[in-house]
């Protein structure tokens, strides 16, 4: 890095030139603001120790002149009549920190080492940042991986298309924004966009509550309640896990698609309605349909056209701007001005390979940037099981075929070593993957 120092004292600057540069740093070295100011170029400095008492300018004058040229670079003021005051009021005019003479060596390596880390988190801040700004008309799906970007574009491609849409993918990775993202850009976006979790609930309710039923319908029934569906008239309904509706519910959604209307329980009066169905699910719905869970002749009516979301372990070039994402988002919602991550939590999150997908990740960062206490989200500030994982990657990193070992072995896991699930999941031919499952040592035992 470059370092300048401008102080009066040659002994000074020839004693901070010598500790620096035999830490690595190129340093040069002036005995007045003025000099320093005419020598300021474009980037040829990345951080100055600026002493308060020089001839001519004083120090808090070519601070000030300094960051409104070079708002980028980091000063840390040296004075020998240290105050709380004049340290605030340097902190106040864009100094990173105030230090006091007589100097100690140790300590000036240490916020040499702290202004040039944070220097560098602004900096990828701002690249993130720059990067995201062509993604803000997309809400919450962030992305720039091809498989993200074959999701925006299909999206697109049948926001306007008025067809039945599902959407399969993992729990976590965003089915519902990109149902509400293609009704955001249809024509219906001025209608209704309802909701409804088709999993856990008896055919009874899942009626009632689609449905709506007549006054009298049953006992409690004691007024006419308007269901999901009409309430969703002209606009769409997002049937989320829709592989987990039980069976004779799903032959009349079925009928409900076909006729384009419904009948309330209790009632005896057909009602006309306009809906768009979008569904998703986790399940893989051929698979179910195979097996006669799920109906075949519904699964065509929605599957109309299918969209994907891989999960976030296949777009790993997204996470670092998922995690700028949310850091954005939860600094505004806490009223914190969070700088970036430090190295150590960086490298665990975008290591530890998220079971729970983006919502995970968002979870993660909601609570570091609650619990960080500096502008800096540390590795403090994560969960203790990602703080577990950092020993691993403390100066001795996995080779790659490590880390495709223990990939491998959690999807396994997660499918009960299904062979032809897990295949699907980490996009491998069966073949392959037996023959790595043999290489590793991963055979079911």
């Amino acid at each position: 890095m470059n370092i300048a120092i401008v102080d009066d004292e040659v002994i000074v600057q020839k004693r901070l030139q010598a500790a620096l540069e035999k830490d690595g740093h190129s340093v040069k070295t002036y005995g007045a603001g003025e000099a320093f100011l005419l020598d300021l170029d474009p980037g040829n400095f990345d951080l100055v120790f600026l002493d308060v008492v020089l001839p001519g300018q004083n120090g808090m004058e070519v601070l000030q002149q300094a960051k409104a040229r070079r708002p980028e670079i980091e000063v840390i003021l040296i004075t020998g009549h240290a105050s709380l005051d004049a340290a605030i009021g340097a902190i106040k005019q864009g100094a990173f920190h105030y230090v006091a003479k007589p100097l100690k060596l140790e300590e000036i390596r240490n916020l040499t080492r702290r202004a040039l880390e944070h220097k560098l988190l602004v900096t990828e801040n701002r690249r993130l940042k720059a990067r995201l700004e062509p993604l803000d008309g997309w809400g919450e799906m962030i992305g720039v991986s091809p498989k993200m970007q074959e999701v925006f574009q299909i999206s697109r491609k049948v926001a306007p298309l008025d067809c039945n849409v599902i959407i399969q993918g993992e729990s976590g990775t965003g089915k519902e924004l990109v149902a509400r993202l293609i009704h955001r850009e249809s024509a219906r976006s001025i209608r209704p966009f309802v909701a409804f979790n088709c999993g856990g609930f008896t055919e009874e309710l899942i009626a009632s509550e689609l449905f709506g039923y007549e006054r009298g319908a049953f006992t409690g029934a004691i007024a006419t309640k308007i269901g999901i569906l009409e309430t969703a008239h002209r606009g769409t309904v997002f049937m989320d896990e829709i592989g987990d509706m039980p069976l004779s519910m799903q032959g009349k959604l079925l009928r409900v698609i076909q006729e384009s209307r419904i009948t309330r329980v209790g009632g005896n009066r057909p009602l006309q309605l306009d809906l768009r169905f979008i569904a998703a699910t986790n399940k893989d719905l051929k698979r179910a349909v195979s097996e006669g869970r799920f109906r075949e002749d519904l699964y065509f009516r929605l599957n109309v056209v299918q969209i994907t979301l891989p999960s976030l372990m296949e777009r790993p070039e997204d996470i670092p701007l998922l995690i700028q994402y949310f850091l954005n988002l939860f600094s505004h919602k806490f009223a914190k001005r969070i700088a970036g991550i430090d190295q150590a939590a960086r490298t665990v999150l975008q290591a530890y390979s998220y079971p729970g997908n983006v919502r995970e990740l968002q979870n993660v960062i909601e609570r570091a940037v609650a619990l960080a206490e500096g502008d800096t989200v540390t590795l403090a500030d994560l969960p203790p099981d990602l703080q577990d994982i950092a020993p691993s990657f403390n100066g001795c990193w996995p080779t790659l075929e490590a880390q495709e070992r223990d990939y491998i072995q959690k999807v396994l896991a997660f499918t009960n070593h299904q062979t032809g699930e897990s295949a699907r999941i980490l996009d491998l031919p069966r073949t392959t993957l037996w023959r790595k499952m043999k290489k590793y040592g991963l055979s079911k035992t």
